[in-house]
C-alpha cells in the first residue's frame, strides 16, 4: 500500500496548491489501483480507499465524476460510499450509470433515490437487471410516462398487486404502455383480464369510427375475438385449473354452498371467486369475469342473486380489489337496496336475455368475427 500513500499525499498536496491536473491525475491512478485488487483487499484497506473518494467526489470536476461513477458502476466490491455519493449526484450524467447498474447499492439506497431524485434519475433505475416491488412501486407513483414504459417493458422488474393496477388504469389511453403489460409473463390473469377491457373498447371505437353502419356487428366481433383470448389465457393458467378443480370436487360431492363465494371473495381469490360463482349461477364464465371485473356494481349483483347469495356475499364481491371500485358507504347503502329489490326471476331474466343474445351474435356475426382479426392488428 505504499503506492497508494504516496497518490493520497499527491492529491492532498494537489488540493491545496489548487493544482488540479496533477490531482486528477493521481485521482485515476488511485482508481486503477483500486480496481486492480479490489478482490484482495482487506476491509480496511477498502475502507481507506473508500474515505479518499469520498473526500474527493465532492471537489473534482463534472468530466472526472462522470469517468469515475463509469469505472465503478459494474465494480461489485467499489466502496460503498463512494458508490452511494456517485448515485446522489444532481448530475444524471454521474449518477445513471451507477443507479442503472451497480449491485453495491443497498435496497434501503435505491428506496431513497427513487423517492427523492428526478425523472432521470428514476429512468436510470428502470433500467436494472433486477428491481424489487419496493421500487417499482414508487417508480410507479412517481414516474412519468417514459419511466413507466421503462418498468414496464423490463421483464427483470418484479410489480406488485397495486403496480400491476396502476399499470392497467394508465393504459387507457396509453397504447404502447398496455402492449407492454400486456405482454409481461407474470402479469396476474384478473389484471390482464381488465387490461384486455379497456383495450377492446379502444379497438372498439376505432372500428365504429370507420363503419358505423355496422356498429353492433364490430362490437360483437370485438367481443369475440376477446373471449377467444380470455379463453387461451384461462387454460393456460394454473390457478383458474386449481379453482376449477376445487369446484368440481365440490359440485360432485354436492357441497358447493354461497359460503365458497364468499370466502373466496374476501380473500380476494380472483380465479376461485369467478369459477364458484359462475357455478352456482349456471352461467358462462366469461360473464362472471367481466361482472366481478366491472366497474358498474350491477352485473354481479345479478349473478349472485341468481346463485342465491346474500347481501354478505355480495358486498364481499363489490368491496374485491381487482375491479378498484373504491365504493363509499353511501354506494354500498344504494347497492344493498337495489340488490334486495331485485327479485331472483327478474335477475335470472337478464342472464338468459344475454346469453340468446351472445348466442345469436355468434351465428350471425361468425363470419364477420373471422375477419376482423385482421382489422384489429391494423387498428390497433
Amino acid at each position: 500500500m505504499t503506492m497508494f500513500y504516496s497518490l493520497i499525499h499527491d492529491i492532498q498536496d494537489s488540493a491545496m496548491s489548487g493544482s488540479t491536473k496533477r490531482q486528477l491525475k493521481a485521482l485515476t491512478r488511485v482508481t486503477d489501483l483500486f480496481l486492480a485488487g479490489s478482490g484482495h483487499y482487506s476491509k480496511r484497506q477498502i475502507e481507506l480507499f473508500d474515505e479518499v473518494f469520498k473526500t474527493l467526489v465532492d471537489v473534482i470536476e463534472l468530466k472526472t465524476r462522470v469517468e469515475l461513477a463509469r469505472r465503478f458502476a459494474t465494480e461489485p466490491t467499489a466502496p460503498a460510499s463512494l458508490v452511494r455519493a456517485l448515485a446522489r449526484d444532481e448530475d444524471v450524467d454521474v449518477a445513471g450509470p451507477v443507479l442503472s447498474q451497480s449491485v453495491a447499492l443497498s435496497e434501503p439506497d435505491l428506496v431513497l433515490s427513487a423517492s427523492t431524485q428526478s425523472q432521470g434519475h428514476l429512468y436510470a433505475l428502470a433500467q436494472r437487471r433486477s428491481i424489487s416491488e419496493a421500487i417499482t412501486d414508487i417508480l410507479i407513483q412517481r414516474g412519468e410516462r417514459r419511466v413507466v414504459h421503462a418498468v414496464a417493458g423490463n421483464q427483470g422488474a418484479s410489480i406488485s398487486d397495486s403496480g400491476f393496477r396502476e399499470l392497467v388504469v394508465r393504459s387507457g389511453d396509453d397504447t404502447a404502455l398496455a402492449l407492454h403489460v400486456g405482454t409481461r409473463r407474470d402479469i396476474p390473469r384478473h389484471h390482464f383480464l381488465k387490461l384486455l377491457e379497456i383495450a377492446s373498447a379502444s379497438v372498439q371505437s376505432k372500428l365504429i369510427e370507420a363503419n358505423r353502419q355496422l356498429a353492433d356487428a364490430v362490437r360483437d366481433a370485438v367481443t369475440d375475438v376477446v373471449d377467444g383470448i380470455n379463453e387461451k389465457a384461462r387454460n393456460e393458467s394454473h390457478d383458474h385449473a386449481r379453482a376449477r378443480n376445487r369446484v368440481k370436487r365440490l359440485q360432485d360431492w354436492k357441497d358447493l354452498k354461497e359460503v365458497d363465494v364468499h370466502a373466496a371473495a374476501r380473500a380476494q381469490n380472483f380465479e376461485q371467486t369467478v369459477m364458484t360463482l359462475s357455478a352456482l349461477a349456471g352461467c358462462p364464465i366469461e360473464m362472471t369475469e367481466r361482472a366481478v371485473l366491472s366497474d358498474n356494481p350491477g352485473a354481479v349483483q345479478i349473478i349472485a342473486k341468481v346463485a342465491g347469495c346474500s347481501w354478505t356475499t355480495v358486498k364481499a364481491l363489490l368491496l374485491m380489489t381487482v375491479a378498484d371500485r373504491q365504493m363509499s358507504k353511501s354506494d354500498l347503502d344504494r347497492a344493498r337496496e337495489n340488490f334486495e329489490r331485485l327479485e331472483w326471476r327478474t335477475a335470472r331474466r337478464v342472464l338468459e336475455f344475454y346469453e340468446a343474445r351472445r348466442n345469436a351474435s355468434h351465428d350471425v356475426t361468425r363470419p364477420l368475427a373471422a375477419g376482423a382479426s385482421t382489422n384489429l392488428a391494423v387498428a390497433s
